[in-house]
């Protein structure tokens, strides 16, 4: 596939974005880049250290086969330089000094030793948006301690509400830490964007990992605040006060929904749903004589949802996914489908909107289906991934020569003394 050259039919064109992070910070550059800006992700020699991460392409273990990468780095431009050298720090200089944005994901510190701190570039580039993603942020008394996913999602407070009451704390099985860290990121970038268009000036974004997945926990911190009360985790039921807790996931015929029995506002909701359970003769009495309309949402005392699981458990059982799904459309019921990953394949509302993108990639035959992108623009701005992600170094020559005006002797000196 052609590369694709930022222009005015996507909505970042033609913002330019170095990218300095490892696997803590890709998805802050693709967001951007899904968005249309000229994301250029900078490499060591060796390449990114994503590129190590798997699963790999048929378990072919090399750097240009890890679906990591593949992932977070689409979309992108890919050159090597080592920052660490004279003359790759000269480098970056001058790349930041057209650059809109800078992502990195370094340890507090680590650029401002190479003279590459923001305050050092923006006497270069007074307009620059500098965006720092670590876990803990630039100070404070652990702005330079490390951690792994588990550590960050349990300093976050994830790991506290998630998984049964009688067992440990549990993270999710994919990393997501970073990931939250990353998602702050390219929103604070934007957030520094607007600010540059009204000021001409750009801004330091300091990213905390920690911070972006407190920002998760849903209504814990508020239920603190306003009742002093510690929300716990309860496997499938989601506590909504001191005194009362809700079932959120259920098992069906073949997967799992989501569906919250509740009264006040959604009580029409929860009366559909046992009208539903009568015409199929699982009806009961003790869930019909509740009066809904008064109880209030969130007012489920733990003995009232405990003995409800039961009847609602069966009849759910008794259904498929889809049965669930549309008969909640046709009767108003506020009920959810738990989707897989294929499901999402061959969602309608998915494939109705484009969402999927078949890129090609170097040494298959086929192309590979990526995510598409996470808005939809209006009008005749595009957005999404159009472009696979990019081999190690493979736009040094486009970026060096044709646009910084290097020689390819240049060039060859510069590879052989490891620089890029």
């Amino acid at each position: 596939m052609a590369d694709r050259q930022p222009t005015s039919e996507y909505l970042l064109s033609p913002y330019r974005v170095l990218d300095l992070t490892d696997d803590r910070g890709l998805l802050c550059g693709k967001m951007l880049a899904d968005l249309g800006a000229d994301v250029i992700q900078v490499e060591p020699p060796q390449g990114n250290a994503a590129r190590r991460l798997g699963p790999f392409a048929n378990d072919d273990v090399r750097p240009e086969n890890s679906l990591f990468w593949w992932a977070y780095a689409a979309n992108k431009r890919s050159i090597t330089l080592d920052i660490e050298t004279v003359d790759g720090c000269i480098l970056l200089r001058r790349l930041a000094k057209q650059a809109d944005f800078l992502i990195e994901s370094f340890p507090p510190g680590y650029l401002a030793d190479l003279g590459l701190a923001f305050s050092d570039l923006k006497e270069l580039n007074p307009a620059l948006v500098m965006v720092s993603i670590t876990a803990f942020g630039q100070d404070g008394p652990y702005a330079n301690y490390q951690a792994t996913d588990i550590v960050g999602m349990a300093l976050g407070g994830f790991m506290s509400l998630t998984g049964d009451s009688d067992r440990a704390p549990l993270r999710l099985s994919f990393p997501h830490f970073y990931l939250h860290g990353s998602a702050a990121g390219a929103t604070g970038a934007m957030l520094a964007h607007a600010h540059r268009a009204l000021t001409g000036e750009g801004q330091h974004v300091d990213v905390s990992c920690q911070q972006a997945v407190a920002k998760t926990l849903a209504h814990a911190p508020q239920s603190w605040d306003i009742e002093g009360v510690i929300i716990k985790r309860m496997g499938v039921f989601r506590q909504t006060s001191a005194d009362t807790k809700v079932r959120v996931n259920w098992r069906c015929k073949d997967g799992y929904i989501n569906y919250m029995l509740q009264g006040g506002s959604v009580a029409a909701s929860t009366r559909a749903l046992l009208a539903w359970l009568d015409e199929e003769g699982m009806g009961d009495d003790y869930l019909n004589d509740i009066n809904w309309e008064e109880l209030g949402y969130g007012l489920v005392r733990t003995e009232v949802m405990e003995r409800i699981v039961e009847p609602l458990q069966n009849f759910f059982e008794s259904k498929t996914k889809d049965e669930l799904s549309q008969g909640s459309v046709d009767r108003r019921i506020l009920l959810f489908p738990v989707a897989t990953p294929r499901d999402l394949l061959q969602h309608p509302q998915l494939e109705a909107r484009k969402y999927f993108r078949q890129l090609e990639q170097p040494g298959r035959d086929t192309t590979v289906i990526h995510p598409g992108a996470f808005v939809s623009a209006m009008g005749a701005a595009q957005v999404g991934p159009s472009r696979r992600a990019p081999i190690i170094g493979e736009h040094n020559f486009q970026i060096y020569c044709e646009e910084l005006g290097l020689s390819k002797e240049e060039l060859s000196v510069l590879k052989q003394g490891g620089v890029i």
